[in-house]
């Protein structure tokens, strides 16, 4: 029997802290416990019948099952441009400023290979998506924690940051709307990530992945949309929370072609690009009108405000999201405590916040991505077990 020795990147990742809740759930199912699972980002929804169609209509044409360009259709990626600039206004060379990927995670994950040498800093928001401090990880670079802080509404304080940490750093990672605060920026912030970027010669890699899932007519706007952006950076952007296509696993990077090509040189050497029947599916999905997006929204809406009224009712205080299908909910205890309480007690699964990061410890992340009536029998569960009230829960 060989002797397996895991490489030595894969020890300086952070400890998996759902495993016992993990076995906890898995034990309740084992026992014919009901459990509701707010947990998941992953939409509850259908994927659009248009998009469907589109999928099964050219998956039947041979031209679809050979090897994809890497770089994606140029149809796609024309459609990326158009969707662009109807939405944001931002002008994009199809040829040149787009890369189709696997899932805007794939990107994510290989644009440090791209960009980052062994040694190399680079700024992590915490908390945050887990793949961007792994994606710096596996190239041997350095994650630095920039502090996602409440009262700073969640942005990071790049004034803050230690000027000689910043000449250091080669790519700075933001995401906004945020996973998993539910924080949204303006354009006043991406100026200043813009002339950041300019000072200390930082590539900016932001995640948009979450625009179109957002409340109230508060209407993200991309990084893009700010004077000098692209000679700075670059934006990842996905269809799967948009049109709820999770597991068809196709997005795409804009911006900076340089950057754009640099990923490409990777990509060119680990991937083989989307399928593309899938990618004319993408195609027919940002075809699509506002109004299928909009009508996303109104679930999602619907389904935050009954949470939200419905844990206030039972003394949560909650600051409802502007944007994002995620509560991000201050807790008066350890987070993974809070959760297997919740688990065990009400059979209802919720995200302990440490495991976005240091700076989330004390939170926990609540999906809407399951029904009203769920959502309805969820905080019923909660207000009748009356855990809230025990005293262990009330150490931080």
């Amino acid at each position: 029997m060989v002797k397996i020795k895991k490489a030595k990147r894969l020890t300086q990742l952070p400890p998996y802290l759902f495993a016992q809740l993990d076995e906890a759930k898995n034990e309740l199912k084992k026992k014919g416990k009901d459990l509701i699972d707010l947990g998941i980002g992953d939409p509850d929804l259908p994927t659009p019948s248009p998009i469907i169609t589109r999928l099964y209509q050219a998956a039947k044409d041979p031209q679809n099952h050979h090897y994809p360009p890497y770089e994606g259709l140029l149809s796609f990626r024309k459609a990326i441009s158009e969707w662009y600039e109807r939405r944001f206004g931002v002008k994009l060379n199809p040829e040149e400023e787009i890369l189709t990927l696997i899932g805007s995670k794939e990107g994510i994950a290989h644009i440090s290979l791209a960009l980052i040498n062994p040694g190399d800093l680079a700024l992590v928001p915490d908390p945050a998506y887990p793949v961007y401090r792994a994606g710096v990880i596996f190239a041997g670079g350095m994650p630095f924690s920039m502090p996602l802080l409440e009262k700073n509404h969640f942005l990071p304080s790049l004034e803050e940051i230690d000027e000689e940490v910043s000449r250091r750093a080669k790519v700075l990672f933001i995401n906004y709307p945020n996973n998993p605060t539910g924080a949204t920026a303006t354009r006043d912030f991406f100026q200043k990530v813009v002339d950041f970027a300019r000072e200390f010669n930082i590539v900016v890699c932001h995640d948009l992945a979450y625009s179109e899932v957002f409340f109230d007519e508060c209407r993200p706007c991309s990084f893009l949309e700010v004077k000098g952006a692209k000679e700075v950076g670059v934006e990842f952007h996905s269809l799967s929370k948009t049109f709820n296509m999770t597991g068809w696993r196709i997005g795409f990077v804009v911006g900076n072609k340089e950057v754009i090509q640099a990923l490409r040189e990777v990509k060119t050497n680990v991937d083989s690009g989307v399928f593309q029947a899938i990618q004319e599916a993408g195609i027919e999905a940002l075809k699509l009108p506002e109004e299928v997006s909009r009508q996303i929204r109104k679930v999602y809406q619907r389904r935050r405000d009954i949470l939200v009224e419905g844990l206030r009712q039972i003394g949560w205080k909650i600051n409802p999201p502007k944007a994002t299908f995620y509560l991000w909910v201050k807790v008066p205890c350890a987070s993974i405590e809070f959760a297997r309480v919740l688990l065990e007690e009400c059979g209802v699964v919720v995200t302990p916040g440490v495991g976005f990061g240091t700076y989330g410890e004390g939170y926990i992340r609540i999906a809407l991505t399951v029904d009203e009536e769920r959502i309805r029998e969820a905080v019923r569960r909660i207000k009748e077990s009356k855990f809230m009230e025990r005293e262990n829960l009330r150490r931080v």
